[in-house]
């Protein structure tokens, strides 16, 4: 049984030798393959980690040095008016009086009337695009007109709101007894209202999508109809991403200069009503930057910049608790 070949290079012997010899050499490259491959997959994934670390503490050195730059440059405003900045009534640069308390009454009433408005349009396209209709060409349609309507500059908002809004306002103020001037706090916080739609709007849709089908199905199991089991297994699972939208929403509202610009009267009057015309801190800061020819004057309009910066970031802190509270319940 030893037979060989005449060159006697080969046995019968010999052959099944070979065989196991190269198959464990060639479990030892796979073994070594399989090895390179983790050590370039945890190098990468080292690599990718450091990186987000860079980009985060970008982002905070950038945030930081914002609020460095407002308050150095606000500091001849802080040293010259005080505390008193903030609560007075007046804003007369002829006279070097300033007093920031008409802007921001006048941005927080915008702001949050604007949200008011827009919350119910705003759960409800979410509803209805992310439960009723998640899928065909309507809601498609209609997403997309959603979408659209973030990208729409906001210049283009505040001249359609010369054009249309303001006659249908004023035509309203008419009927219901109070000046008709068109302009105002109700005019701007309309504006915004349509601005911010998509933002809460877009974030509650993907939010209701996400919802576990098993949830659903298992109230439809128990005798639920379609708006209980909105109103007890879909809004209160989503309620911190709805939230969390809103807050999104509040936050673009509170910034928005051209379109409220172009449409809130630009008074810096306190508003008697949400009717009368006012001013916010960002349409302020844009009319009159350029025409600051006095350092202090140029320091307080800075300084709004400042205190806007200061609000926006105790709002997200008190919606950030909010939702921190939502999502642990």
């Amino acid at each position: 049984m030893d037979t060989s070949f005449e060159n006697g290079s080969l046995t019968r012997s010999d052959l099944p030798l070979r065989v196991i010899n190269s198959g464990k050499s060639l479990l030892a490259v796979n073994a070594r393959q399989r090895i390179r491959r983790s050590f370039n997959q945890i190098r990468t994934e080292n690599i990718f980690k450091r990186s987000l670390v860079i980009i985060g503490l970008i982002m905070v050195i950038l945030v930081l040095g914002i609020l460095l730059t407002l308050v150095i440059q606000s500091l001849p405003s802080i040293k010259s008016l005080g505390l008193k900045y903030l609560w007075g009534k007046v804003w007369d640069p002829v006279q070097d009086i300033y007093g920031a308390w008409p802007f921001l009454l006048g941005t927080l009433l915008t702001s949050f009337l604007a949200l008011i408005i827009s919350i119910a349009f705003s759960i409800s396209v979410a509803i209805f695009l992310g439960e009723y209709y998640p899928k065909g060409w309507f809601p498609n349609l209609l997403k997309n007109t959603v979408e659209l309507i973030a990208a729409v500059p906001s210049v283009i908002y505040g001249f359609w709101g010369l054009a249309v809004l303001v006659p249908i306002v004023r035509n309203f103020e008419t009927h219901i007894g109070v000046e008709p001037v068109g302009v105002g706090i109700f005019s701007s916080s309309l504006i915004l209202a349509v601005m911010i739609i998509p933002y809460a709007a877009s974030l509650g849709r993907s939010m209701i999508q996400m919802v576990p089908s098993q949830l659903k199905e298992g109230a439809y199991s128990l005798g639920a109809t379609r708006w209980e089991v909105i109103r007890s297994v879909v809004l209160p699972y989503t309620k911190s991403g709805l939230f969390a939208g809103v807050l999104l929403s509040l936050g673009r509202a509170l910034g928005e200069t051209m379109a409220v610009t172009m449409v809130i009267g630009n008074t810096s009057l306190i508003p008697r009503n949400i009717f009368a015309p006012g001013n916010t801190m960002a349409s302020v800061i844009a009319n009159e930057f350029t025409e600051a020819d006095k350092p202090v004057y140029l320091s307080a309009l800075i300084e709004l910049g400042l205190v806007l910066f200061l609000v926006t970031v105790v709002i997200n802190l008190i919606g950030k608790k909010i939702i921190d509270r939502f999502t642990n319940e």
